[in-house]
């Protein structure tokens, strides 16, 4: 089949976001301008530089996230895993301005090192960030559109060190968690490695990405 998106698809359900899958989901940690925490996962989501390292999410609206992220120009992202999925999916809810989704999840806090925001105590790995790049989207139509990105630069890394295995970070242990299409959601429980053409016989596993 073939469609073009402004004029529908025609079948039961949209399948956009089924095709660009599994997205890894952006659990986003804030404090509002009055110090007050937020917690909400994204799905628009992903790393987007490497040397500094920078990753950005996606709102469809100007939600608390994207809103505080942009006035205190920081924000923490948390690995979400198998075992949080209850907790990651509670903090989905549209709860009030000002009411905690660590609480409402029964989530524990620990503190950032270099940002106001929290992260989620129980997350394997989470990422302090410094928003270096925010902008509004525009069709191609250049009509404005709600939805926000918004860049952070990773200026602090958390791992917990029952993560690192023979001096990697062990993702299939974390089993980390990535959004597909409708209400599915994938687990990475296993991995594979290739080597690329450019590796020649140099390569020895362990050795960063280039």
């Amino acid at each position: 089949m073939f469609y073009e998106p402004r004029l529908g698809h025609g079948l039961p359900h949209d399948p956009f976001k089924a095709i660009i899958a599994p997205r890894p989901i952006g659990w986003i940690s804030t404090v509002d301008a009055a110090g007050r925490p937020n917690l909400a996962p994204y799905s628009f989501f992903n790393a987007v530089h490497g040397n500094p390292p920078m990753l950005a999410f996606t709102s469809e609206s100007m939600k608390h996230s994207a809103a505080n992220a942009l006035a205190t120009g920081e924000f923490v992202f948390n690995l979400c895993t198998r075992p949080l999925f209850e907790a990651m999916n509670i903090s989905s809810g549209a709860l009030a301005t000002g009411e905690s989704e660590f609480e409402a999840a029964g989530l524990e806090t620990a503190p950032g090192r270099l940002v106001k925001a929290p992260r989620v105590a129980a997350s394997p790995a989470a990422l302090e960030c410094k928003v270096v790049h925010s902008m509004q989207f525009h069709d191609v139509n250049g009509t404005a559109l709600q939805g926000w990105m918004i860049v952070g630069q990773v200026i602090g890394v958390h791992i917990d060190d029952a993560y690192i295995t023979a001096g990697r970070f062990d993702t299939a242990r974390a089993q980390p968690l990535a959004r597909c299409g409708y209400r599915d959601y994938a687990t990475v429980t296993e991995l594979f490695e290739a080597l690329r053409p450019t590796d020649g016989g140099g390569y020895q596993a362990g050795q960063p990405d280039r």
